[in-house]
């Protein structure tokens, strides 16, 4: 699910790379192999899957590493990875078949598909279309809400209710931000016209019919599957399996695992508009609706020096590159992290998955490639990408020990520990409850709709606490309590930007 990636759209505005003139017509034949295999090891990557496909041929369809650290099973072509985020590109497909079919249109209004449908701001709820919802326009900070609703105990129905409860960052329609919430709420609506659940309908109307028999719905299926990776990260520097999220409550966001297999008849079909062995599975209307460009996303500096446009459509990111344009999404969750790339022009498709969320291969790898068949220089993504990552993970390392041995210096908190403890509440997530931890004057956090998580909070002086998730996920943060009086009356929570960027502030009520 989570999330569009933008970091290295920024990236490519101050790196330079000195590219060379050099024939790169044999790269896919020749260099490809040795190219990924030595980046599954500089990106601590343990298994990944690739497709290319050119011209309706596949040229390239193949799995590599490992599905989990430390066992013999190997990455084959079917075998299954979250796809996250590229999940919501079949929601916007579906809603745009149905939309062909006459049974909706994405320019009617939110609430005369679900009435209870409402925004903070009651104007904008009001004139909210399906559109909105699919292009990421109401005015929401990018991930804004995630922390309450990803990977929780959410039903869907209450992920829409407490939707109308979040307060816009920005004005309606004026500013992009990314917004999960919203996909699940465009994905409720199939129901509503169908009578069908999302899954349902996906399965009957998309992956039978494109032949995609091994791709899942929903996150809970994954771990039943008996041909399957396994997510992991990195926690502390150590390269660990982690339990898969659970995100059906936001799954027309981002819960389809699939295989390389399997995406590359997606990819085809679309690249073909919608046709299947001379079949018109899914609409060409349909596929044309989800690549009209929306909203304006970004300014895009590549490395080649060019300057261009990114544009969001609906459920696919469109930027203009090398004088052709790109469809293209990205998607993240718990220990994985994918991208699909279409070059309509050039009958181009590329699908790249991993089983780590720790890595920007699925980017460097995409551009590369896409390099190789525009017949341009060697720009070097994957190095690029690298170094930077290395710089960037430098920094997080010395800020965190930094902190770590700030708290073995045992330094007591401005009041005494049970002061903090007690129950907290904020109006959007819901509560959570502070009790002592197990040593000093360590405290230990439970959430309401993370019943799994929990939060080990350890003093750093005044009010402030080093706080670690047991969801590595989740990361590190500093949390402040604000005092008052002699009495603590909230507490500002922080996860990491993986999950969301705002804060949460929680009041203090018993």
């Amino acid at each position: 699910m989570k999330k569009l990636h933008l970091l290295f759209l920024c990236l490519f505005a101050f790196i330079t790379v000195n590219a060379q003139n050099i024939d790169r017509s044999k790269f896919i034949a020749d260099s490809l192999d040795i190219y990924i295999n030595k980046a599954l090891t500089n990106w601590r990557i343990p298994g990944a899957a690739v497709c290319i496909v050119k011209d309706g041929k596949i040229i390239l369809m193949k799995g590599y590493g490992i599905k989990e650290l430390g066992l013999p099973g190997k990455v084959d072509q079917n075998t299954l990875f979250m796809i996250g985020s590229n999940t919501k590109a079949f929601t916007a497909t579906a809603l745009a078949m149905l939309q062909a079919e006459k049974k909706l249109s994405l320019d009617e209004k939110v609430t005369k598909y679900i009435p209870e449908f409402k925004l903070e701001n009651k104007a904008a709820g009001d004139m909210a279309i399906v559109k909105d919802l699919l292009c990421h326009r109401l005015g929401f900070r990018t991930f804004q809400g995630d922390f309450t609703f990803y990977n929780t105990n959410l039903s869907r129905h209450e992920v829409i209710e407490k939707l109308g409860k979040m307060k816009a960052t920005y004005p309606f329609r004026t500013t992009w931000g990314y917004t999960n919430s919203a996909f699940l709420t465009a994905g409720e609506i199939i129901p509503r016209v169908t009578g069908k659940q999302w899954e349902t309908y996906l399965k009957e109307n998309i992956f039978a019919p494109l032949g995609m028999n091994s791709t899942l719905a929903l996150t809970a299926e994954m771990p039943k599957a008996l041909n399957r990776t396994v997510p992991h990260t990195l926690v502390d520097g150590r390269l660990t399996a982690i339990p898969y999220c659970n995100i059906d409550g936001l799954a027309p966001a981002g819960s389809i695992s699939s295989s390389v297999n399997d995406m590359s008849k997606w990819v085809m079909a679309l690249l073909d508009n919608g046709k299947v062995g001379g079949k018109q599975v899914i609409p060409a209307s349909a596929i044309a609706a989800t690549r009209q460009p929306q909203d304006y996303v970004s300014t895009a500096n590549y490395l080649n020096g060019d300057i261009g446009f990114e544009l969001y459509g609906l459920g696919w990111s469109i930027q203009d590159y090398c004088g052709r344009r790109l469809v293209m999404h990205t998607g993240g969750v718990n220990g994985y992290v994918s991208s699909v790339t279409l070059v309509p022009k050039e009958n181009l498709g590329i699908v790249i998955l991993t089983n780590t969320d720790q890595n920007e291969l699925y980017e460097a790898l995409k551009w590369d490639i896409v390099d190789a068949y525009f017949k341009n220089k060697n720009y070097h993504y994957n190095d690029v990408f690298l170094e930077y990552n290395k710089s960037n993970t430098a920094q997080f390392q010395a800020i965190d020990k930094k902190m770590r041995d700030s708290t073995l210096l045992n330094i007591k908190p401005q009041l005494s520990a049970n002061k903090y403890t007690g129950k907290y509440v904020n109006d959007l997530y819901g509560s959570l409850e502070i009790t002592r931890g197990e040593t000093g004057n360590g405290l230990e956090i439970r959430f309401e709709h993370h019943p799994k998580m929990y939060a080990k909070l350890q003093p750093l002086g005044g009010n402030r606490f080093y706080v670690t998730f047991s969801d590595p996920v989740f990361g590190k943060a500093i949390f402040p309590f604000t005092v008052k009086e002699g009495k603590v009356t909230n507490l500002r929570v922080k996860v990491a930007d993986f999950v969301e960027y705002n804060t949460y502030d929680f009041r203090k009520v018993e």
